[in-house]
């Protein structure tokens, strides 16, 4: 009798331990199910939701069609903190596009931008740098960068200008290379006043002289030209002798038709010869 009741309450605890273990798994399992279940539903509803915000910014994405002018600037350029990048903007960009407020930076390079007007740039006198190379600029209206007070650099390289308008007072740069610039379209005064000029770019034009140059200059380039001749005060000074140039370093004049060896007394103020030929 003894040993049977041992047996009985030995067979009652291995059942109810193969119960436990048994319900143990199966909650598991559920709550393993149920887990899987909420992270697939979590995935499909990220999915869901960015095919909706996806489809709602195509449906919002203007189509460029037309003028580059038709549509705002900073959906056609690049427009970050203060500069504005508009480089062979695709559909032709062929005037200067209104800027935003505070602009610091221009770069609308290799666009068919023909002429900038006395209205371009408005009251945006935050400009410090504008660069327009390789456009077909033909004309600048007088007044055009009147207002850029600040404006340091200006690139009107690779364009089919004839003549140059006023420019700022405060630029340190100046590029016009590969114009059309003769030296009656250059003003006498065109760059004399700037004094703070230290790089000035007038290679692979049509100049027949040289340019009267603010002794701030360091970098001349105006190689390429149809330039035949010069004079003492060309850079020196025919009345001071003792007169000195030290800040020009480089000037190239090569590709000119002048033989620099015919004019020795008008390069004695400078520190160095100017590049060019000499027989």
């Amino acid at each position: 009798m003894g040993s049977r009741l041992m047996m009985f309450i030995s067979a009652v605890v291995l059942a109810s331990w193969v119960l436990t273990a048994y319900g143990a798994h199966y909650h598991a399992h559920v709550d393993r199910k149920q887990w899987e279940v909420a992270r697939n539903d979590e995935i499909n509803g990220v999915a869901r939701r960015n095919k909706r915000a996806t489809d709602d910014e195509d449906s919002s994405t203007v189509s460029p069609v037309g003028d580059a002018s038709d549509l705002p600037t900073c959906l056609l350029c690049v427009c970050l903190i203060g500069s504005v990048y508009c480089e062979e903007v695709d559909p032709d960009m062929t005037s200067v596009p209104a800027l935003p407020k505070e602009t610091n930076y221009l770069y609308a390079r290799y666009n068919k931008i023909k002429k900038i007007t006395a209205k371009d740039f408005g009251d945006i006198v935050t400009l410090k740098r504008i660069d327009f190379t390789g456009n077909l600029i033909s004309e600048i209206e007088d007044g055009a960068f009147a207002k850029l007070i600040m404006l340091e650099e200006l690139s009107l390289a690779e364009n089919a200008l004839v003549k140059l308008p006023m420019l700022p007072g405060k630029l340190s740069s100046f590029n016009a290379n590969h114009n059309r610039l003769k030296t009656k379209g250059v003003k006498a005064n065109a760059f004399k006043k700037l004094n703070k000029l230290i790089n000035l770019y007038l290679a692979h034009n049509e100049l027949e002289a040289v340019p009267a140059i603010p002794e701030s200059v360091r970098t001349l380039h105006l190689q390429n030209n149809n330039i035949s001749t010069v004079t003492v005060d060309t850079f020196c000074k025919s009345n001071n002798t003792y007169y000195i140039r030290p800040n020009m370093n480089e000037i190239r004049m090569d590709g000119n038709p002048i033989v620099l060896a015919q004019y020795p007394n008008s390069f004695t103020c400078l520190p160095s010869l100017p590049i060019g030929r000499y027989q």
